[in-house]
């Protein structure tokens, strides 16, 4: 639980105030510099979908975006009820957010300028375009909008479209360029003779697999990307 920052240079206890958002993280891929809060954590946007198709009414989630080192909080979208705000993701100086909106039946990308501070719409899409919710995220680079489903099928959906069937365990985690990297886990035998082990699957746009690397890839908070094996 995170709701002050420790400024050790000055000794002072810096109190951050979000409204009662106490738990913070750092906006993914590759920024030491921003950090995000969600309301309703616990409800991702599958299950506000669900609750929505049941006749319940969603409550609005909010987000906060926090600035280090200053402790600067900015509110960039307005959130009314059976809208779904995601996490976040950070490309290039900007970060992304997606929103869904059940009335409207619209899905929505925003854009918060880090230098402006400034939002703008960058994409509106028919939610009819995915079966559901499930996995429905955004993913860098370039920025795009992917949906990895219950039934083992991944999609791009935006700013091209492509689907595929994978291989059991794998789940996708980031893309570069012409590239897509899917995390997977293998396990085999029984009892004192038993392996578990997790490695990345390469594939291309059309699916085919291209490589697999022993061990994981993490994005550096400078953006770099490491391979771990």
């Amino acid at each position: 639980m995170i709701n002050t920052v420790y400024n050790e240079c000055e000794n002072v206890m810096k109190t951050i105030i979000t409204g009662g958002i106490t738990t913070i993280h750092p906006v993914p891929f590759g920024t030491s510099e921003w950090y995000y809060g969600l309301t309703h954590e616990a409800t991702d946007l599958f299950e506000a979908e669900t609750l929505f198709q049941q006749g319940h009414a969603v409550k609005r989630n909010e987000l906060c975006l926090i600035h280090y080192p200053d402790g600067a909080v900015h509110w960039p979208l307005a959130s009314i009820d059976d809208d779904y705000l995601a996490a976040p993701v950070f490309l290039e100086n900007s970060i992304y957010v997606l929103s869904v909106s059940f009335n409207e039946k619209v899905i929505r990308i925003y854009c918060f300028d880090c230098s402006s501070c400034q939002v703008s719409v960058v994409q509106e899409l028919p939610l009819g375009i995915v079966k559901n919710c499930y996995n429905l995220q955004l993913h860098i680079k370039p920025l795009c909008l992917t949906r990895q489903g219950d039934d083992n099928q991944f999609e791009i959906l935006w700013p091209e479209t492509c689907s595929f069937e994978l291989a059991p365990h794998e789940s996708f985690f980031l893309r570069d360029e012409d590239k897509l990297y899917f995390n997977r886990w293998q396990e085999e035998g029984e009892g004192t003779e038993y392996r578990y082990w997790e490695e990345t699957a390469v594939r291309d746009l059309q699916g085919n697999l291209m490589e697999v690397l022993p061990g994981d890839i993490c994005i550096m908070p400078n953006g770099e990307t490491w391979y771990i094996k």
